[in-house]
């Protein structure tokens, strides 16, 4: 049964969005009940649209008789985890029509890495990249003779635009399809280490990059527990791609056939008629959300997903604040330990039993819904919750393992590595934000100290570079929320923040800004809302004032009386710099909403009170 905590939660999610989780299902139900959309279209119009099929998948597409499913795919060579999607399509389109449908490539998004604009300009386009991946989406299938879709993304901001994109044709049926993760190179922690050698001035720049391309060495997504890997977990979780599947590697034997499985499971979905067809958009209901929340604090997930999960339960009508991301990690324990909350990263957490064992876990705990339905068919996670392994006729579904093959990777439920979830949310007289403690040393979580405001990254790093950072204290890095610049990740902070903090000086850091799923073992206090770029406190602060946080009773404070904090005069916001694309997206940061509402420039109907 479920813990009464867990439906106290979902019972209050289901509350505040009783009016627009409606005005969304009556959307799409609308969609749904017209019925197929080809049978309808001009002969024109699908002449157009089959035009250049084979022959004999252009008579099935015009005589209607099989499902034709929509594949959206983020392939780029520039994303390592992308790569493999351009072998993969032909495969996986021959695998729909050996399902008995048929597959048409109906679009591709951008996908920009975080991994090669951390620090740079380009950063700035990322957060927003979401949205523009999410109206690529909808481009795509607006054509509208689609029955279902395969959605191919992995990474940051690609798996939350595709999902919100797909979410508006929400009446139809898509099943996600990963690549997996890269093998493993060098260890995270040797990678951390030369990172911080090179911060304190021990190595150059070439021992630096040798490193780093040990790291990122093959296709395949980043091996450590951030954004994009807590982007398959959270499908999973809710779901939506083939179970156990999502750190597979791209060259395993078990790629292919999960691939396959995919194709079929789609191709079932979009079979169904009339009220039998259920869609995305009916699947993703708030206790599937729920779901991916507690997979999230459970295995100590990116700090991003406090941004796009309530994007993407806005897209369906859902209404999710950062007080139920609190309440359920105040319940919800942490049984992971993965890079950069532990030593091993996502292949050694795959190998002792992987998201399967946690979603076991969680389920017989009463930590996740039960009742929710998959892209499987089943209407039970735990009908879904399986380990695809090598049989001698091909892949077969292994229950997940009992115990984990090693427990200082995962823990038993029974036996945590900590009673709380991975991330605390703040607040106090500087506004909102999130902390990610799971890699954080209990004796770290508590930091009192002068603040040192900086209105740039770069600012703090060449502070340090002087000599001037030598000594406790909070960074203050503001003007850096959606507003402002487009909310970048300030990851490039890390190395320089983690020296210090070895050295036994008590650093933290404060900001509107991101510091992404790699955030690590720096207290850092980060989406923080009101951002500076609207009047929001932390424009107020001053180098020398006293900031307390508390990670563990979730306080944020500045130690300055309340009359002179109200009476100074906001900073004023520095000049954006439009170079590298980021004069195009000046009407972004005019309308974006803050981050604790998703960091959206969409206004989805009845949400605008979130906005």
């Amino acid at each position: 049964m479920p813990h009464p905590r867990l439906l106290e939660v979902t019972a209050r999610i289901a509350g505040r969005s009783a009016a627009s989780r409606r005005a969304y299902l009556d959307k799409i139900n609308r969609m749904r009940d017209a019925g197929p959309s080809r049978p309808t279209v001009s002969c024109g119009n699908l002449a157009h649209a089959v035009a250049a099929c084979p022959d004999d998948e252009k008579k099935k597409l015009t005589e209607g008789a099989v499902a034709n499913i929509a594949i959206v795919s983020a392939y780029n060579d520039m994303l390592s985890a992308h790569q493999p999607y351009h072998a993969m399509l032909d495969h996986v389109k021959g695998a729909v029509v050996d399902a008995g449908g048929v597959a048409q490539m109906a679009g591709g998004v951008p996908a920009m890495c975080d991994g090669v604009t951390q620090g740079q300009p380009g950063m700035e386009l990322s957060l927003f990249s979401r949205d523009v991946i999410a109206m690529a989406t909808a481009v795509a299938l607006s054509h509208n003779v689609f029955d279902g879709g395969l959605l191919f993304g992995v990474c940051d901001k690609i798996v939350p635009g595709l999902f919100i994109g797909a979410l508006s044709f929400g009446h139809l049926p898509f099943v996600f399809v990963p690549a997996g993760p890269m093998p493993t190179g060098i260890s995270n922690s040797e990678k951390q280490r030369v990172r911080q050698d090179f911060a304190a001035g021990r190595v150059g720049r070439k021992e630096l990059l040798e490193s780093e391309s040990r790291a990122y060495h093959s296709p395949g997504t980043c091996t450590f527990y951030g954004t994009a890997n807590s982007n398959q977990m959270m499908l999973e979780m809710m779901g939506l791609q083939m179970p156990g599947g999502s750190f597979v590697n791209p060259g395993d034997g078990l790629r292919p056939p999960l691939n396959v499985a995919a194709a079929e499971a789609v191709v079932a979905l979009s079979a169904k008629q009339g009220r039998d067809k259920i869609g995305l958009g009916h699947m993703v209901d708030e206790k599937a959300v729920v779901n991916g929340i507690v997979g999230l604090l459970a295995t100590g997930g990116s700090t991003n997903h406090t941004i796009h999960i309530v994007a993407i339960a806005a897209a369906a009508g859902i209404r999710v604040t950062w007080d139920d991301f609190a309440d359920l990690s105040d319940l919800v324990p942490l049984i992971a330990r993965v890079y950069p909350n532990g030593v091993a990263d996502v292949n050694a957490f795959h190998a002792a039993g992987g998201i399967p064992f946690v979603m076991r876990e969680l389920l017989a705990a009463g930590f996740l819904h039960d009742d929710v339905r998959t892209v499987t068919g089943h209407d039970r996670l735990g009908a879904f919750n399986a380990m695809p392994a090598g049989g001698d006729d091909g892949m077969v579904w292994q229950a997940p393992p009992k115990a984990a093959s090693d427990d200082t990777i995962l823990r038993p439920v029974s036996n945590p590595f900590q009673p709380l979830g991975g991330l605390k949310m703040l607040k106090g007289n500087l506004g909102e934000g999130v902390i990610k403690i799971s890699a954080v040393k209990p004796d770290h979580r508590v930091i009192e100290a002068p603040a040192i405001v900086f209105e740039d990254q770069q600012d703090m790093l060449d502070a340090y570079k002087a000599g001037d950072l030598e000594k406790d204290f909070v960074a203050v890095i503001r003007f850096q929320g959606p507003k402002a610049n487009g909310m970048p990740e300030l990851h490039k902070l890390t190395p320089t923040l983690g020296v210090l903090l070895d050295k036994g000086f008590r650093v933290a850091l404060v900001t509107d800004g991101r510091m992404s799923g790699a955030s690590g073992k720096v207290p850092a206090a980060i989406h923080m809302t009101p951002e500076a770029a609207e009047g929001g406190p932390l424009a107020k602060v001053r180098t020398g004032d006293t900031v307390r946080l508390d990670a563990l009773t979730g306080d944020l404070t500045l130690l300055v009386d309340d009359a002179e904090l109200a009476a100074r005069t906001p900073a004023a916001r520095p000049d954006a710099d439009v170079t590298i694309g980021r004069d195009l997206f000046a009407t972004f940061r005019t309308i974006v909403s803050g981050a604790s509402a998703g960091g959206t420039v969409f206004s989805f109907p009845h949400m605008e009170d979130t906005q």
